[in-house]
């Protein structure tokens, strides 16, 4: 009966620990598919049966329900260089622009949720942006009080990173900088735009040789007649100043004459 016994407890033992080791292998088995790894500046947007239920961002291996699907989205700052687009500026002419761009996830939910392909997004509406900054302006300045695409780069690039930010907030995403890396003329009217440039700069420059030179005439008149060293009359000061325009205003360098028929 003894030897009954220690034959058949061990044997009741044995039969025992494999309907409990079963399952818990079988349950253990299953929790390891639940282990996963979380790179630094990255998240993990998770759902359980299609559903929302939270996203991990603490870097490390982490566990989690095993039920749950994980989308890993990078959190890194990212940028892109748009493509060279033909637009017409504010004036209508021509022009070939692009841009810089740099930005970041912020919301890992919104960019995998809200959007069907957040990097695509994000590319698209930058250039839909530049397109409508670049028919806001002008190419060029024609006054001081005029802001342009050319001379106003600060003014132009925080213009540029609000309207694309507008657009990307819905995705989730940060735009961090925005700036213009290629602005130019359309070929087929560059050369005459050039031309345009040229005749507006020396006009500018010819306005300033003017304004220098008459200046400087009516300072010498004021000078000579307070001091009395010579009195002119109204046709000697006319001559005068016709003289002292020509030779201040010149593009070449005066040549000296020696009149003997007259001091005048």
């Amino acid at each position: 009966m003894l030897a009954m016994t220690l034959v058949v407890l061990p044997a009741m033992f044995i039969t025992g620990f494999r309907f409990v080791a079963v399952p818990v292998a079988i349950v253990v088995f299953f929790c390891w598919f639940g282990f996963f790894m979380v790179q630094p500046n990255q998240g993990a947007a998770m759902q359980l049966f299609g559903r929302y239920v939270g996203t991990v961002r603490d870097e490390g291996l982490r566990w989690a329900n095993p039920f749950y699907s994980k989308k890993p989205v990078s959190l890194r700052i990212r940028n892109f260089e748009s493509n060279k687009l033909k637009v017409n500026d504010l004036e209508g002419s021509p022009i070939e622009i692009g841009a810089v761009v740099v930005w970041q996830v912020v919301d890992t939910a919104e960019a995998v949720f809200a959007v069907d392909d957040y990097e695509d997004f994000v590319h698209v509406q930058a250039e839909a942006a530049l397109r409508q900054s670049a028919t806001s302006y002008p190419y060029d300045l024609h006054d001081e009080h005029t802001v342009s695409l050319r001379s106003h780069t600060q003014e132009i690039a925080d213009h540029l990173r609000k309207e694309i930010q507008e657009r990307l907030t819905s995705a989730g995403v940060k735009v961090l900088e925005a700036r213009i890396s290629h602005l130019a003329y359309a070929p087929e009217i560059a050369q005459a735009m050039l031309q345009r440039q040229q005749a507006s700069a020396i006009i500018a420059a010819r306005t300033k040789i003017v304004e220098g030179a008459v200046s400087m005439v009516h300072m010498a008149l004021e000078q000579l007649s307070e001091k009395g060293m010579i009195k002119l009359d109204e046709e000697r000061k006319a001559a005068m100043v016709s003289n002292l325009l020509v030779v201040l205003c010149g593009e070449c360098g005066t040549q000296p004459i020696v009149n003997t028929g007259s001091i005048y």
